[in-house]
C-alpha cells in the first residue's frame, strides 16, 4: 500500500491529487448512504422479529 502511495504522489503523468479527492469525496458518499440504508433496513428487520419473539 505504501509503495502505491508513493508511485501515485510522484507520478507526473495522468490524474493530479484534486481528482483523486473528488474520486474519494464520491466513494465516501457512496459508502456512507449506502452503509445508513442498509443499518436502517437491518434495525427495523431486527426490532421486528425481536418484537415478534416476545408475544
Amino acid at each position: 500500500m505504501l509503495q502505491l502511495c508513493r508511485r501515485i504522489w510522484s507520478d507526473e503523468q495522468g490524474q493530479d491529487i484534486a481528482e483523486y479527492a473528488v474520486m474519494l469525496a464520491v466513494i465516501l458518499v457512496l459508502v456512507i448512504g449506502t452503509v445508513r440504508l442498509i443499518g436502517g433496513n437491518a434495525n427495523n428487520a431486527f426490532s421486528s422479529v425481536a418484537s415478534s419473539l416476545n408475544q
